[in-house]
């Protein structure tokens, strides 16, 4: 199991790191909530190479999402309250979705339901916004101020709007066009998730997507 600290400012991670900071001023202080977490990140090497990552998922408090980095991309994981998932089942909430049933290719077959995950409590997705590739943030309960009136919570991208639900799902008249991608991956224990490998028997390939 690699939790190694990535070490050296490799351009990805730097790179990803000046937009988080970007992000961050525009959206205001405190209103993303993307602790990434250098414990449960990989070596540079293994990033470069694109190998497997493992993430001990035991260290990940109930709503608490983290970011990690994977093929120089954040994949954020989440998990998700009780009440969070109740939210996502409810009628009036799916009905403001453009894909609830996640009909386009985004996501692995076996994370084609309705939490679009391999259990319901973990969130496994690519951070990055279908529109222009912004960074959305984490907002599973927003306050009054937040600049998404109406809505329950879930992701919203500073840069132009688009929201999601904590399914990575895509609301209906927003620029971005479609859910957030999932990446392949599978838990190989109660407490070890590994992202960039399926589950046994199932073959799905990050690149396959519609639209990263």
């Amino acid at each position: 199991m690699s939790h190694a600290t990535t070490s050296g400012p490799e351009p990805a991670r730097r790179d990803f790191l000046q937009l988080i900071a970007i992000a961050g001023a525009a959206i205001g202080t405190g209103a993303i909530a993307w602790p990434l977490i250098d414990s449960m990140n990989p070596s540079a090497d293994v990033i470069a190479a694109g190998a497997p990552i493992d993430i001990d998922i035991s260290k990940i408090a109930l709503g608490q999402q983290i970011v990690v980095l994977w093929r120089g991309a954040p994949m954020l994981i989440v998990n998700r309250t009780p009440e969070a998932l109740k939210t996502l089942q409810e009628p009036a909430v799916i009905s403001l979705l453009s894909d609830p049933e996640s009909g386009v290719n985004q996501q692995p077959p076996y994370a084609e339901n309705w939490h679009r995950s391999v259990k319901p409590e973990y969130a496994v997705m690519v951070g990055i916004c279908t529109h222009l590739g912004c960074l959305p943030g984490y907002m599973p309960t927003p306050d009054p101020a937040s600049p998404a009136p109406n809505w329950p919570g879930g992701y919203f991208c500073p840069c132009h709007g688009s929201k999601y639900d904590l399914a990575g799902r895509v609301y209906k008249g927003v620029p971005a066009p479609y859910n957030l991608p999932v990446p392949p991956y599978n838990f190989i224990n109660d407490k070890t998730l590994r992202i960039g490998e399926n589950p046994k028997g199932a073959a799905f390939e990050l690149s396959s997507v519609v639209q990263m």
